[in-house]
């Protein structure tokens, strides 16, 4: 582990949430010139400067951040490390990205050296857009989750990884076998889960790339180890629902194919959900799974929008995310941006609030870690981030200009990138610093 075990503190603006701000009416805090207090990797209190700095011990350092805001770090529930190579990749949709980016691009990670590579620039990125947290798909290679893993371990990061499995409807050079790709999973659940800050995540493609055997042995996977986690995609495009409908006509729908293999669940992470439907949207609620809603990945292929209207009707858990190479930046904020039009589109509007809440405390509930991370509340890991108001010329212009927190977050959201984050600390560590 690579926390600090003295005492350390920063003079900020604070801002954390303890409730959905869509559904409460004081679901965050927000503290203009406050004081958080780390100690040992985690957070000891977080409140006003003149009330706690006289109970700092003597000596102790207080980097001063005043005129930034610290809040928790960024969790992206939903991305591709493998993918980052061919990010904006131009396709004219989903399946023929796949066959002509995709498959090629995730074949070199059968070699370690350049999974290790790819995985050390993919977590810079991370940190330097303030990601502390992500979900992360790797390859059908063992040895691309050991990669990210070895990487994401050495800078003492909290992420969750998963080896794909895939055994139809792929290129030959990806093409696991069912009992292979349940063996091989099962070793690194014993090697990672809850290795240091390692979570492992059982992970299907898409129900299109799995044989009923292989989804079969994943449910059972799913049940064996249940504080796993379960990632794959569902509803992300039409045609897409359409040839799941073609392969597995007994389910009632697209996620019910999963739920008939008993993946939905606690910690089950379902990326895009666009094209769900009531009862659907009913069982991701009631089994405590979750939805990864990827707004630059769905306008960039064109999939459709995301329905957050629908989705809170339901009481459905969700995260935003990044969805990394369909989508276009791992930035959380740029994912805000794309994320506040989509809901415009569909007639529902997002506050700032509400998006910075999608990218810390509703993601950490989503993903059950909301004990955890998320936050800003004593006893968490002291993963946050420090955004800066005045990143840019226009970001500083527009925000002297605001007279709310709402106006300020609203235009860092809109306007900011990974020049407005000025620091990231994952346990209490300078990570990133711009």
């Amino acid at each position: 582990m690579h926390n600090t075990s003295t005492v350390q503190a920063w003079r900020a603006g604070l801002l954390t949430f303890h409730a959905d701000p869509a559904f409460s009416e004081n679901a965050h805090s927000w503290i203009e010139d406050g004081l958080l207090i780390v100690a040992d990797g985690k957070v000891q209190a977080a409140g006003d400067w003149s009330t706690l700095h006289a109970s700092l011990p003597p000596g102790t350092p207080v980097t001063d951040w005043r005129g930034k805001i610290i809040t928790a770090g960024f969790i992206d529930a939903h991305v591709h490390y493998p993918q980052t190579d061919m990010i904006a990749s131009p396709a004219p949709g989903l399946l023929p990205w796949l066959e002509q980016y995709t498959f090629p691009t995730e074949r070199a990670f059968a070699d370690p050296a350049h999974a290790a590579q790819v995985a050390e620039f993919f977590l810079d990125e991370l940190l330097r857009v303030g990601t502390t947290t992500a979900l992360v798909y790797c390859t059908v290679h063992p040895q691309s989750v050991d990669a990210f893993f070895t990487a994401s371990e050495a800078r003492g990061l909290r992420m969750i990884a998963g080896k794909v499995l895939m055994d139809r409807h792929c290129p030959d050079f990806l093409c696991d076998t069912a009992e292979q790709g349940a063996r091989d999973t099962e070793e690194l659940i014993r090697r990672w889960h809850k290795h240091e800050r390692s979570l492992y995540a059982i992970t299907p493609r898409f129900a299109p790339t799995s044989t009923e055997e292989q989804m079969h042995l994943a449910g059972e996977l799913a049940r064996r180890y249940q504080d796993t986690y379960l990632q794959t995609h569902v509803s992300e495009n039409e045609d897409e629902c359409k040839w799941v409908k073609a392969l597995y006509p007994q389910a009632r729908s697209y996620l019910d194919v999963y739920d008939r293999y008993g993946m939905l669940r606690p910690r089950a992470v379902f990326g895009h959900c666009i094209w769900l439907d009531d009862e659907d949207r009913a069982r991701i609620a009631a089994t405590q799974s979750a939805a990864a809603v990827c707004p630059t990945s769905n306008l960039f292929l064109g999939s459709g929008l995301f329905d957050f209207e629908e989705a809170d009707r339901a009481g459905m858990r969700m995260a935003l995310a990044t969805d990394v190479g369909a989508g276009t930046s791992f930035s959380m904020l740029q994912t805000m941006n794309e994320a506040y039009k989509v809901a415009r589109l569909k007639g529902s509007y997002l506050p700032a609030l509400r998006m910075f809440y999608l990218a810390t405390l509703g993601a950490a509930r989503s993903l059950h870690l909301d004990d955890r991370i998320g936050s800003l509340a004593a006893g968490n890991e002291a993963d946050f981030v420090v955004l800066d108001p005045r990143a840019t010329p226009l970001l500083a212009r527009r925000t002297e200009r605001a007279d709310s927190l709402e106006e300020v977050l609203f235009a860092l959201a809109l306007l900011g990138d990974d020049r407005a984050i000025a620091a990231t600390y994952s346990g209490g560590r300078q990570v990133h610093v711009r």
